[in-house]
């Protein structure tokens, strides 16, 4: 697997109901749900009459609500609300062949989104604990009066709504979240096999992005010289295909492997492989992309021995061996040897040189990266500080002076480059070393 891991309108809303005053017909007490679902009410009491007078005192369908069964014992009432997967359960806590606790403890682990109401007596005080411990939304007293039903269900729908729209949210965020995962993957590999995350970071990300929590056995870089096309000149959009069309042969010959691919930012396909590839398997990509598509690739894989956080040093090795065994193209040969010469020229731009060899700077930048393994930059202040160590051991010129002849216009720049190189101000790795 790759990254590619392997109603009618309705009027007078308000907070979802209908206001009494601006409703149809402007009746007193109709209030109306601003949703089409009804939400299943079970009435759970094993007195008919009781069943009766809650079934009678209530508008259902303006409350949003509908009676989906009534039972006598708690037997039933399960039986009920397993099978139409009741939204409310109306019960009482006294009920015969199966208790109203009973009943909540099943409900509570068969039917978890159910909201449970109890409808209990003054005398079953401990009853009525033990029923807020199991869980219970709410409770009534009995005698059962109307207006505190009707006010009890309507804050149960309101809640019922409000766990529908977070549902629907985090089925939202879930589904986004599916669909940008090969990129939440990607660059988290890319951080990886840049050094920077710690274990504990490691094994969270892993965990999160459905990847093995363990350490890859080997890591594979996979590089394209895009001059071995015949062609120097290539537009994006054939280089898209051509490296697509590789990472497609690779997944075919690998295809008994576990790994993931991607892109690094040298444009390399780097795998990470958690079943590690047998040598025969990993000789065929090349002759495979050479066959389909009369291009030559370098591949390299160097095994993992250490833990997550070694990955980057695996990937360092591969990439250092891919690189070594590439031969420089006419073009970055004459880019760097424009660099040796003139490292001192502090107008030395990758523009400028890329104008006198007549290509595009955007190019000369990504070919100098994927035959030399460094950006045109790093390579230019590399050739400038690698001077200044010198004229430091060797002459007593001053810190201004080394910035001039080695292309700073400013000993400010100079010292600030000097030290993100080696670590220390010039001043101070003259003093040490000399």
């Amino acid at each position: 697997m790759g990254l590619r891991y392997r109603g009618g309108e309705r009027t007078g809303q308000r907070d979802g109901r209908i206001d009494p005053a601006s409703a149809a017909g402007g009746r007193k007490g109709r209030r109306l749900v601003e949703q089409e679902q009804l939400w299943k009410v079970l009435i759970a009491d094993d007195e008919p009459i009781i069943r009766e007078g809650i079934r009678g005192s209530v508008p259902w369908e303006k409350l949003g609500l509908t009676i989906a069964g009534e039972a006598e014992d708690g037997e039933e009432a399960l039986e009920i609300a397993l099978r139409e997967k009741v939204d409310i359960a109306l019960v009482d806590l006294n009920m015969p062949i199966m208790s109203g606790l009973v009943l909540i403890g099943k409900l509570r682990e068969q039917h978890p989104s159910c909201k449970i109401i109890i409808i209990t007596g003054h005398d079953e005080f401990g009853y009525a604990q033990e029923a807020i411990r199991l869980g219970v939304d709410d409770y009534l007293l009995k005698p059962v009066n109307p207006g505190q039903l009707l006010e009890l269900l309507e804050k149960t729908a309101a809640r019922l709504r409000a766990d529908k729209q977070q549902e629907e949210r985090m089925a939202l965020a879930s589904r986004q979240l599916e669909k940008n995962m090969d990129m939440l993957r990607e660059r988290f590999c890319l951080e990886w096999i840049a050094g920077e995350l710690s274990e504990e970071e490691l094994r969270e990300q892993l965990a999160f992005l459905d990847m093995p929590v363990r350490p890859p056995e080997a890591v594979g870089v996979i590089r394209w010289p895009e001059g071995s096309k015949g062609k120097q000149f290539l537009s994006e959009k054939d280089r898209q295909l051509l490296l697509f069309a590789i990472e497609n042969i690779v997944e075919e010959v690998l295809a008994s492997c576990r790994f993931i691919h991607y892109r690094d930012d040298f444009g390399m396909i780097v795998l990470l492989f958690w079943q590690q590839p047998d040598e025969e398997a990993w000789e065929r990509i090349g002759t495979a992309v050479s066959d389909c598509l009369n291009i030559q690739v370098q591949a390299r894989l160097a095994a993992n021995t250490g833990g997550l956080t070694d990955v980057y040093k695996c990937y360092a090795e591969a990439k250092a061996d891919v690189f070594k065994s590439a031969k420089l193209s006419p073009l970055i040969r004459r880019a760097k040897a424009a660099i040796a010469e003139r490292y001192a020229e502090p107008e030395l731009s990758l523009e400028a040189v890329a104008a006198e060899l007549c290509v595009s700077s955007v190019y000369l930048s990504r070919l100098f990266k994927q035959e030399t393994g460094v950006s045109y930059s790093t390579l230019l202040t590399e050739m400038r500080i690698k001077e200044a160590i010198r004229l430091l051991h060797d002459t007593d010129l001053s810190m201004n002076e080394i910035a001039q002849r080695i292309g700073y216009e400013t000993q400010h720049y100079f010292s600030t480059a000097f030290k993100k190189a080696t670590g220390v101000p010039p001043a101070h790795y003259r003093k040490v070393h000399t």
